[in-house]
């Protein structure tokens, strides 16, 4: 009796080690080169995994949409969205939630940027100038290189087929800079943070390429978690999940997103994101 109390007993203590050992595994959409991108969650991965005592492992996606489909599919737990995927993740999976966002997502922005051939300059109100030049988006997907300025140039000019002479999509942030800056396209839209990154390390030049209009501010990245982690990982998993991003100060790690800390988030913030993108038509796409 007693052999078998002891076996039970060790099968039981295995089976819950093996359930606290299964790997916790998240993504990120890719909005600049693979190789950035693996570095930069290659340290996040290992700063959550001594945070949650649990194997932790960023798993890379070629997409917007391969994001989402990760996240819907279970194949990932955690996803560093933006706001358009963020909303998108959340409509297909039930019971997912935003966590946290970056300090500086409460009011991301957009830059309109333009090749210096054009002739362009900077200015607070809409560039009109644009008409007429060839354009391109960053992905699709992406809230600040194709949805919010989509919005605007809809609200200010009409569709962008009918204003621009191409319209292209450059897939992510760094190849709609590099384009810009090389004439492919005349004009694009490109996410903030990322411009000013690249000019600051020397990899775009301003004098090539210039910021001729920024959008108002809206709501954007965000880290979203999906509902059955605290059924799978334990008790509290999520909140355990939120307080090591919450908590996150290494000065280096922050700096790869880049971001100053990160903050708490709902689905509600994203409740603009939503009307806008239904209001266009992106979402469903």
């Amino acid at each position: 009796m007693k052999i078998r109390q002891w076996m039970l007993g060790g099968l039981m203590t295995l089976l819950a080690t093996s359930a606290l050992a299964e790997t916790f595994t998240f993504t990120a959409i890719p909005d600049e080169d693979e190789s950035r991108l693996n570095e930069r969650f290659g340290k996040v991965a290992d700063y959550l995994a001594a945070e949650l005592g649990v194997d932790v492992k960023y798993i890379p996606v070629k997409s917007y949409p391969a994001a989402i489909t990760a996240f819907r599919n279970d194949q990932v737990q955690l996803a560093w969205f933006g706001g358009l995927s963020g909303v998108q993740a959340r409509e297909l999976v039930p019971g997912s939630t935003a966590i946290a966002q970056g300090y500086e997502d409460q009011f991301f922005k957009t830059y309109i940027i333009a090749n210096v051939s054009t002739g362009l300059e900077a200015s607070e109100e809409f560039p009109q100038g644009i008409k007429g030049k060839t354009f391109t988006f960053g992905s699709k997907g992406s809230t600040s290189g194709r949805l919010m300025p989509e919005f605007h140039i809809r609200e200010n000019m009409g569709a962008p087929e009918d204003v621009f002479a191409r319209v292209g999509f450059s897939g992510d942030h760094s190849r709609t800079v590099t384009q810009v800056e090389s004439g492919a396209f005349e004009v694009g839209a490109v996410n903030y943070s990322v411009y000013d990154n690249r000019v600051a390390e020397g990899s775009t030049d301003p004098e090539k390429v210039k910021v001729i209009w920024t959008t108002p501010t809206y709501p954007d990245y965000q880290w979203t978690i999906r509902g059955d982690v605290d059924a799978r990982y334990g008790e509290g998993f999520t909140q355990k999940v939120t307080d090591a991003l919450l908590n996150m100060k290494d000065k280096d790690l922050l700096a790869s997103f880049p971001r100053e800390s990160f903050v708490p988030a709902s689905n509600d913030d994203y409740a603009p994101i939503k009307a806008t993108g239904e209001a266009i038509g992106l979402l469903g796409e």
